[in-house]
């Protein structure tokens, strides 16, 4: 096999210079004698780690001061619970606008906590504006940029004027420069572009912050996580770790900024392969097409299992589409390298020319 590429939805591909610097440093931290992953998150060492990490996020993204960045358990599932009960009561109102599988899954717990006033539902495309029905009295209005299911994206930052916006970034953030300001809480699972599976990141605006219901189970409660640095008991301390040397690696490739052209690029040259050869089929409009997730039909849906058993031989790996909707699906995060686009571009036109 040649160089493999790991084109999974997540957990996916971390950056090789990241690997290699963990694989070196996995006996001996920082000349501490011991793993990172050994160490107290209260030692003097680890918490200036922990500190580095959240400044060098804050200065890749732009973080306003009057923002707080929380490092938490549970991936963003545990965020769809967290978020109504750290802003809202019983009985409120809050707006949700669904496109996907995640969005709907947020819909769902939240709705065990608070009213949830569907502002528009399509699994296929992004509702016309003038479909929308947002509440006059919503406490916030949720969305998720990308759905990494079926491949959608908002290229743009939905409008809902004074309501605090929450958007779970899971699968977009750091891919690209975003105005922080424009949100009252982003929440992001770390295992696409962040770092390993288990660690979360909540970007919540202070005024936001103290709000939690009384119910609110205290690893849930937002304002103590900030009081405590996010360390009130034992933090993902090896996904943090990690997570910092991607943050680091981020900007010594020229920050967001530059990943935002490294990532427009692949999209643009994976979406133009399918597009030009009969063979594949991409369903997404193209004013809604992910940058990170690009799901992809095969002409006869019966070559399915002979085009991943051979793509899998050829070192392209994980990408099976999401049972829901079948067919292929290519995640290209940050980490996926340019040269990975372009063997699987090579494979899908090898293949084509054979069985077409």
């Amino acid at each position: 096999m040649s160089r493999a590429f790991n084109f999974s939805a997540g957990p996916a591909m971390l950056p090789e210079a990241v690997m290699r610097q963990a694989q070196a440093e996995m006996l001996n931290w920082n000349n501490t004698g011991m793993s990172v992953m050994e160490m107290s998150h209260r030692s003097k060492e680890y918490m200036a780690m922990a500190q580095h990490a959240e400044q060098t996020l804050r200065e890749i993204m732009s973080i306003p001061d009057n923002y707080k960045v929380l490092f938490t358990h549970g991936g963003a599932s545990l965020q769809f619970s967290a978020i109504p009960l750290n802003l809202t009561r019983p009985g409120d109102v809050v707006d949700y606008i669904v496109t996907g599988v995640w969005s709907a899954k947020a819909v769902k717990e939240a709705q065990r906590y608070v009213n949830v006033n569907v502002v528009c539902e399509n699994h296929q495309c992004i509702p016309e504006r003038s479909e929308w029905r947002l509440s006059p009295n919503a406490k916030y209005v949720h969305y998720t940029p990308n759905e990494t299911i079926g491949g959608i994206e908002f290229l743009d930052i939905p409008d809902v004027g004074d309501v605090p916006l929450v958007a779970d970034m899971s699968s977009t953030i750091l891919s690209r420069p975003i105005d922080v300001s424009k949100f009252g809480v982003i929440y992001a699972g770390a295992q696409k572009n962040i770092g390993p599976a288990g660690l979360a990141i909540v970007i919540v605006r202070e005024d936001l912050i103290g709000q939690a219901r009384e119910i609110t189970p205290v690893l849930m409660n937002w304002q103590v996580s900030a009081d405590n640095d996010s360390m009130y008991n034992t933090p993902p301390t090896y996904a943090w770790y990690l997570a910092g040397l991607v943050f680091d690696w981020i900007k010594a490739q020229g920050g967001v900024e530059a990943m935002a052209k490294h990532n427009e690029a692949k999209a643009k040259k994976l979406y133009a392969a399918i597009d030009t050869m009969s063979f594949y089929a991409n369903p997404v409009a193209v004013s809604e097409r992910s940058w990170m997730n690009v799901p992809f039909t095969l002409k006869d849906p019966s070559l399915d299992g002979l085009f991943l058993e051979e793509s899998k031989q050829a070192g392209l790996l994980n990408l099976k589409g999401h049972k829901l909707v079948g067919g292929m699906r290519a995640s290209i995060y940050n980490a996926m390298p340019e040269e990975g686009v372009d063997a699987l571009i090579n494979f899908m036109q090898d293949f084509a020319q054979r069985h077409g």
